[in-house]
C-alpha cells in the first residue's frame, strides 16, 4: 500500500514539473521608466483644478475676438483610430501644445489658477516621454492619419492667432485628460476603433 502512495505522489510531483508554474498577467510598458499607467485617471482635485482653470479661459475668451481658418484638432481626433505605438506619439504632441499655449495665455489674471494644471502637464508629459522609444534621425516617419495629426498640431502656430488657439485647448482640455490619457495609460486594453476614411 506504501508504495502505492508513493507512486500516485511520485507521478503528481512530476505531472507538476512539467506543466510548469501558472502563468500570471502582468501590466506591460512601452519602456524603462515607463509609469504612464498611472494616469488612467486623475485625482479630483486634479480634475477640479483643471475645471476651475477651463473656467477662467473661457471667461477670458468672452472678452476676446478670435476666429480659426480651420480646426487645429482635426474633427477625427481620436487616438483609438491609430496603432497602439503610434498613440503616445500622437498624445505627446497634444500635450506640447497644449502647454505651449497656456502658458503664453498665463498672464497676471491667469496666474494663479494655471499654476497647479501647468504644472501637472508638464509632469505628465515627463512621464510620458519616458514611454516614446526615440526614432533613429534616418529612420521612417510618421505616416498616414498620425502624419497628417502632427503636421496639423506643428502647423497651427504659425497660421493660427493666439486666439484660436487658446481657444482650441480650451475646449480641448478635458478630452486630453478624461480621453486621450486615458487610452494611451490603458494601452492594448483601449480597443482599436473600426478605421473610416482619414481625413484632416
Amino acid at each position: 500500500m506504501a508504495a502505492a502512495w508513493t507512486v500516485v505522489l511520485v507521478t503528481l510531483v512530476l505531472g507538476l514539473a512539467v506543466a510548469g508554474p501558472v502563468p500570471t498577467s502582468k501590466p506591460t510598458t512601452t519602456g524603462k521608466g515607463c509609469h504612464i499607467g498611472r494616469f488612467k485617471s486623475l485625482s479630483p482635485q486634479e480634475l477640479a483644478s483643471f475645471k476651475k482653470a477651463r473656467d477662467a479661459l473661457e471667461e477670458s475668451l468672452k472678452l476676446k475676438n478670435w476666429s480659426c481658418s480651420s480646426p487645429v484638432f482635426p474633427g477625427n481626433w481620436d487616438l483609438r483610430l491609430l496603432q497602439v505605438r503610434e498613440r503616445p506619439v500622437a498624445l505627446e504632441a497634444e500635450l506640447a501644445l497644449t502647454l505651449k499655449v497656456l502658458e503664453a495665455a498665463a498672464g497676471p489674471a491667469l496666474e494663479d489658477v494655471l499654476d497647479q494644471p501647468l504644472h501637472t502637464l508638464h509632469h505628465i508629459l515627463s512621464q510620458l516621454q519616458a514611454c516614446i522609444q526615440p526614432q533613429p534621425t534616418a529612420g521612417p516617419r510618421p505616416r498616414g492619419r498620425l502624419h497628417h495629426w502632427l503636421h496639423r498640431l506643428q502647423e497651427a502656430p504659425k497660421k493660427e492667432s493666439p486666439g484660436c488657439l487658446e481657444a482650441s485647448v480650451t475646449f480641448n482640455l478635458f478630452r486630453l485628460l478624461t480621453r486621450d490619457l486615458k487610452c494611451v495609460a490603458d494601452g492594448d486594453l483601449c480597443l482599436r476603433t473600426s478605421t473610416h476614411p482619414e481625413s484632416t
